[in-house]
C-alpha cells in the first residue's frame, strides 16, 4: 500500500498571506475587467472555498446572496474578499464600501466575519481592515 502526504491547506492568516494569494488570482484575470474573488475560511484561517465573480471595466459583480449561501454551505467562520480596479486607483469606491458593509451585516447572522477586503490596482493594494473600514 502506498501513502501520500496531503498538501497543507492554504492559510489566509493575515494581510501578507491574503495579499500574496489574491495577487496571483488577479494576475490570472483579465486586467481590463473587474473581478471579485471570495475566499471562505475556517476558524484557523484555512481556505475552504474560493469563488470568482467577473464584472466589466468599472464594476465587479458582487453577488451578496451567493456569497452568503456559500458561507452557510461551507460552514465559513470568515470571508476574505479581493478585487481589482482596472482604473489604476486602489482606493475603495463608495460602491465597494457599501457592498462590503452589506455583506458584513448579512454574514454576521451566520456567525461569519468579513476579515478583509483587498483592492488591487497594478502593484498597489488597499486593505479595508488596515484603513479602518472593517
Amino acid at each position: 500500500m502506498r501513502y501520500q502526504r496531503a498538501e497543507s491547506p492554504l492559510k489566509l492568516d493575515g494581510l501578507v498571506a491574503a495579499r500574496t494569494f489574491f495577487a496571483g488570482c488577479i494576475a490570472d484575470a483579465d486586467p481590463s475587467r473587474e473581478s471579485l474573488w471570495v475566499a471562505h475560511v475556517d476558524e484557523q484561517a484555512r481556505c475552504l472555498h474560493v469563488s470568482r465573480h467577473d464584472g466589466d471595466a468599472a464594476f465587479a459583480d458582487f453577488p451578496l446572496r451567493d456569497i452568503v449561501i456559500d458561507a452557510a454551505k461551507h460552514g465559513s467562520a470568515g470571508i476574505v474578499l479581493a478585487h481589482n480596479h482596472p482604473s489604476g486607483d486602489a482606493c475603495p469606491s463608495e460602491a465597494d464600501r457599501r457592498a462590503t458593509r452589506r455583506l458584513a451585516t448579512a454574514a454576521e447572522a451566520l456567525d461569519c466575519t468579513v476579515l478583509d477586503h483587498l483592492v488591487f490596482a497594478g502593484v498597489d493594494c488597499t486593505s479595508f481592515r488596515q484603513i479602518g473600514l472593517l
